[in-house]
């Protein structure tokens, strides 16, 4: 993609946009400051044969070279070192050391982009991004002007705000989406991605429910919500679901709140898929159990504090002959314990955690809603956190925090 340049110095110059492909062929990086740092990468990762010729570099470019990345000639430039290349980079910022650079590169019918005049080289650097397999490349004459236009484009293929429908990158099968804790800024770029191009949504009451109104109008969305004390859809239909939808040929994104594989029985959607022979996808989300407490302050891990976190399911109580937990155990630990599904049960876990020996008076912070709009905490100790959340009204989802951690701010 080309414009035409607002940058003085390349007013009038119409580059001819091409894709190289360098992949064991020799390129020559005359430099090793920040510049070379940020190029490099792209060179690594094209496949090229580089040679890095400097007197010194920045130490995230010596450990390129390091790790075998590149060759480091660690002198000034010679004439004579761009023979048998088939690209260069000037990035120094000695004037002098380009031009000379850059004569060579004009002698040997080399292209040379160069960092200090991009209208003395004979190839322009374009500012450039990735999705999903495809290569935006971005040239104004402007590296900042491109940098906007090439971030434009990038975050709107990764987002699903500039939708490329005209081909199907995924055929039928089955996506287990994370949404994360809630906020819709916070799914991953893969997630919003595979969102934009379901035919159909299976999601859930935790799920972030605002990506619901960005869907084109021919998306099925199936409510497939678990609500405490209420009306639910039993595991087993949400399986049957994805397998019916996915076998009619049908792409699926199972959009689940934090994390498929904590405590979102993702697991078990997954094996059944698997069993149908369907492909599934599984693409990891933030877990409500970290990210929950950091937007209210509190850290699960802190120096000098714990050197451990527990995520620990509530769903039932310690005395309930369901219960799989060690709650003596996690009673015994020093560090942080993170409650999900717990605020029913929080009077019981609190009585159990305290009977084993955890302090009476240690933190508690309960919140709820994290991360959206109707987010809001509440703090107690063990002793009486029980009766601060009934007087409170705290209802599902919440998460509930205990340890010292939270009163970290405080201090």
């Amino acid at each position: 993609m080309s414009a035409p340049s607002p940058h003085p110095s390349t007013e009038g110059l119409t580059p001819y946009p091409v894709g190289l492909l360098l992949t064991g062929r020799r390129v020559v990086v005359i430099g090793g400051g920040q510049v070379a740092q940020r190029r490099l990468p792209a060179l690594i990762a094209a496949g090229a044969d580089i040679h890095l010729i400097s007197p010194g570099t920045t130490p995230a470019v010596q450990a390129m070279a390091d790790a075998g990345e590149l060759t480091w000639h660690q002198r000034g430039y010679q004439d004579g070192d761009l023979a048998d290349s088939w690209y260069v980079l000037v990035a120094t910022d000695d004037r002098d050391v380009n031009t000379a650079v850059s004569a060579e590169a004009e002698r040997l019918r080399v292209f040379c982009a160069r960092s200090d005049d991009a209208s003395a080289a004979t190839a322009w650097t374009p500012a450039s991004g990735h999705d999903a397999g495809a290569t935006v490349a971005v040239l104004t004459g402007d590296p900042r002007h491109s940098a906007a236009l090439r971030d434009s484009i990038v975050n709107g293929l990764r987002d699903g705000s500039l939708a490329v429908r005209q081909y199907r990158s995924h055929g039928a099968g089955v996506a287990l989406v994370g949404g994360g804790p809630g906020d819709p800024d916070l799914i991953t770029v893969r997630g919003r991605r595979l969102l934009a191009d379901a035919d159909v949504v299976v999601t859930d009451r935790l799920a972030p429910r605002e990506l619901l109104a960005e869907l084109p109008p021919h998306v099925e969305v199936i409510d497939a919500s678990k609500i405490p004390y209420g009306r639910f859809m039993a595991q087993e239909a949400i399986n049957r679901t994805l397998i019916e939808h996915a076998s009619a040929g049908k792409f699926v994104v199972r959009l689940k709140g934090g994390d498929p594989y904590v405590f979102g029985r993702g697991g078990e959607e997954l094996l059944a898929c698997a069993e149908a022979g369907l492909p599934v996808t599984v693409v990891p989300g933030i877990s409500s159990s970290i990210s929950v407490p950091a937007a209210v302050g509190i850290p699960v891990t802190h120096r000098g504090m714990t050197h451990e976190f527990t995520v620990i399911s509530g769903h039932v109580g310690p005395d309930d002959s369901r219960s799989l937990v060690n709650w003596e155990a996690a009673a015994k630990m020093s560090g942080t314990l993170v409650l999900l599904m717990a605020v029913d049960k929080i009077g019981q876990i609190a009585a159990k955690l305290v009977e084993c020996g955890r302090p009476a008076d240690t933190p508690v912070a309960v919140v709820q809603e994290g991360t959206t709009a109707a987010q809001r905490r509440i703090d107690a100790t063990l002793a009486t956190v029980a009766e601060t959340v009934t007087a409170e009204g705290i209802r599902p989802p919440a998460v509930i925090v205990i340890g010292d951690v939270v009163n970290v701010l405080a201090r």
